[in-house]
């Protein structure tokens, strides 16, 4: 077991913070608010009266603040203490933020890994959790015991910013299985209908649909999006069409819709309207 000082005891670095007690790990915890660390004083954590405290007295150091300037400036406060440290950043932010702390640090000769928690409080420790790492391969090693009690883990690269992009990329399908649900629901709504009732055709739908993934995404890498074509763009562009004129009759927003048949417009109208809509990734990058 090993000795783990959390910084930052908002819910998920307190549920982090629990889980590794669980486990038998020795816990330090700090945070602004001295309040929130007692409670966790009582499960057998000690509480540190200061960020360099907390990082002398461990092994591994995990921050989990708000936000990325959050972090610099706790680590500001110790920066005395962090030659020779290891630190896991498990702060939500971009591949930007990550990368310009992991230089902040290395600058400060403390070894560094990102991370990107995919699981809410209570699935840590659990089943289904996952969290991203990227940076310093050696830290992931050393603490894998500890890491793998978090959640599921998956070291992504020595590129400090891989952890926060393949988060944000993630969160990105998320949002768009939302958005189309959320679209959906309202054109159903629009004439009476429930979504609640609307689901068991919609589920089955998209669970066959998720079946082209592959397909879509072997396109993608091979930029052979004109390979096995079933529906081609130029088709799917109709469709599009229809969904957005549609919405409008049933007074229901199309703006979630909108983008995606501008973006299919685009390929069609540049000599694609052959290809598969995987060809969409094409006008997305360009426009990078």
């Amino acid at each position: 077991m090993s000795s783990i000082s959390i910084l930052g005891l908002g819910a998920m670095g307190t549920a982090l913070a629990r889980t590794l007690l669980k486990n038998g790990h020795t816990v330090t915890v700090w945070n602004r608010t001295r309040s929130r660390a007692e409670p966790l004083a009582g499960a057998g954590a000690k509480i540190a009266e200061s960020p360099a405290e907390a990082i002398a007295a461990s092994e591994l150091t995990i921050l989990c603040l708000v936000d990325y300037p959050a972090a610099r400036a706790v680590l500001e406060q110790a920066q005395e203490a962090l030659a020779g440290r290891d630190l896991l950043n498990l702060t939500n932010g971009t591949p930007g933020d990550a990368r310009e702390l992991g230089t902040w640090l290395a600058a400060r000769e403390a070894i560094y890994l990102d991370g990107g928690i995919m699981a809410i409080p209570p699935m840590i420790g659990g089943a289904g959790a996952l969290i991203l790492y990227s940076g310093s391969r050696a830290l992931f090693d050393r603490h894998s015991l500890a890491l793998e009690a978090l959640a599921e883990s998956r070291h992504l690269g020595e590129d400090e910013g891989l952890a926060s992009l393949y988060d944000i990329a993630l969160l990105s399908g998320m949002y768009g299985l939302f958005s189309g649900f959320l679209h959906a629901s309202a054109l159903v709504t629009s004439a009476g209908g429930k979504a609640v009732d609307f689901l068991p055709l919609l589920l089955p739908w998209i669970e066959a649909m998720s079946g082209t993934l592959p397909d879509l995404a072997g396109k993608i890498d091979s930029g052979m999006h004109g390979r096995d074509v079933v529906s081609n763009i130029a088709m799917q562009k109709i469709a599009l069409e229809n969904i957005v004129r549609a919405s409008e009759e049933q007074g229901v927003a199309p703006d979630f819709m909108r983008p995606m048949l501008r973006l299919a417009g685009d390929r069609v109208d540049s000599g694609g309207h052959g290809d598969d809509i995987s060809a969409v990734v094409e006008v997305i990058r360009k426009r990078k």
